[in-house]
Parts: structure tokens; sequence; C-alpha cells
């Protein structure tokens, strides 16, 4: 719901900002391509908005300090069987990897405490795990849609404004008598504009998305590696006890 209304808001924003820009910024040759300029605009301030957003979510989701150098060091300490401390450092740390891993430790002394048996030990950490992941991963996630409809729907304008653009330029060639070069000349200009207008758009949507993209590709990698290690040590950890 408060996905919905943010991009609802922010598209608003975008198309009044849009139209300031049009009508009191814009050189005349490019207020030429149309009132579909306004709609290329509000997009690219829609990419940027997004793009800006996804960077300092994804450096907070990482957490304070380097995330390969924190994991390293968590599973370092975790070999060491220093539980306790491990769930210091994720404290420190902060972010989605650091929240995971946090959840994983304190539900496996917590199950310690209550004695349970080596298979209910693991079992209830590979849940806590499961259960914290489904929640922090949605976080990383927020907004790439956003991002990838908008590489698509950039075109479409885009395409849309060069297709209006081109039936003025016909007409002002099936115009009787000579051509109409003033309008024949505002055709080309609408259809170029947007056509610039849509592939700067949409360009700039699918370089932030595949970035954005492997960005959480590999963090979810790098958190699947370092669960994989340490439920390995928990699960020898748990058999020698």
């Amino acid at each position: 719901m408060k996905q919905s209304v943010f991009t609802i808001s922010l598209l608003v924003l975008s198309m009044v900002v849009s139209a300031v820009i049009y009508f009191f910024m814009l050189p005349q040759f490019i207020r030429d391509g149309g009132y579909i300029v306004i709609g290329l605009i509000a997009l690219s301030i829609m990419v940027m908005t997004f793009i800006i957003e996804r960077t300092l979510s994804l450096r907070k989701a990482e957490g304070k300090h380097s995330l390969q150098k924190f994991l390293k060091d968590i599973v370092d300490t975790v070999q060491a069987r220093k539980y306790e401390d491990a769930i210091s450092m994720c404290e420190r740390q902060g972010g989605v990897c650091a929240n995971v891993l946090r959840a994983a430790f304190d539900r496996y002394l917590f199950a310690q405490k209550k004695g349970l048996s080596h298979e209910k030990q693991i079992a209830e950490v590979r849940r806590v795990i499961e259960e914290a992941t489904a929640l922090e991963t949605p976080l990383l996630e927020k907004n790439l849609i956003a991002i990838s409809t908008i590489a698509s729907i950039a075109t479409m304008v885009g395409l849309l404004g060069t297709t209006l653009g081109m039936i003025r330029s016909f007409q002002a060639l099936a115009s009787t008598g000579a051509p109409d070069a003033v309008q024949l000349s505002l055709g080309i200009s609408e259809a170029l504009i947007n056509t610039a207008g849509g592939l700067f758009a949409a360009i700039m949507a699918i370089v932030a998305y595949n970035v954005f993209v492997n960005k959480v590709d590999s963090l979810t990698f790098m958190l699947d590696e370092t669960v994989f290690e340490i439920m390995e040590i928990l699960s020898a950890d748990t058999e020698e006890s």
C-alpha cells in the first residue's frame, strides 16, 4: 500500500515538475516535440529518483562496514563457537545479511537453552533463516519492477511521439500546392525529439535495472554462501555436543 502511494505521488509530482520544465525552461526546438515531451521528462525524473533510492537502500542493506569482511569475520567467529560475539557483530554491522544471521544465532542459542534435540535445533535455525530471508529480500528488490516498467513505457511513449510527428510531416507533404515547410519541419522535429527522449529514459532505466539486479544477486549469493557455511558449523557443533 505504501509503495503504491509513493509511486503514484512520485508520478504526479514528476508530471508537475515536467510541465514547469517544459513551459519555462526548455528551448523552443525541444518544445517543438509536443506535449508528449512532458511525459518523457516525467519518466526520466522517476527513473533518476528510483536510482537514487535504490542506491541508498542497497548501500544501507550492506551494513555499516565492508560486507565481504563482515561475512568472513562472522564465519571465523562462529567457527570459534563465540555466538554471543557473533550477535554483537551483527548488531554493529546492520543491514540485510546481518539481520538474517542475527536471527539465526538468537534462535540457535534459544534452542540450546530450551534443551532441544540436535535435529530440532537445526530445524529451528533453518526455519528462522527462511523467515528472515523472506522478510528482508523484498526490500532489496523494491522498485526494480517500476524501473523495468519505465524502460518499456519510455520506448513506447517515444514511439508514440515519433508516430505523431511523422503524421504531421506527411500531412504537410500531402497539402495542396507547395508543401507546408513549417508544418513539415515541426513534424520532423516532433518525431526526432520524442525518439531521443524515449531512448534516453529507456537506456537510463535499462542500465540502472541491470546494475541493481546484479547488485541484489551478488548480495543474496554472499548471504546464501555464508548461511551454508554457518549451518555446516552449527550442525557439527550440535553433533559434538
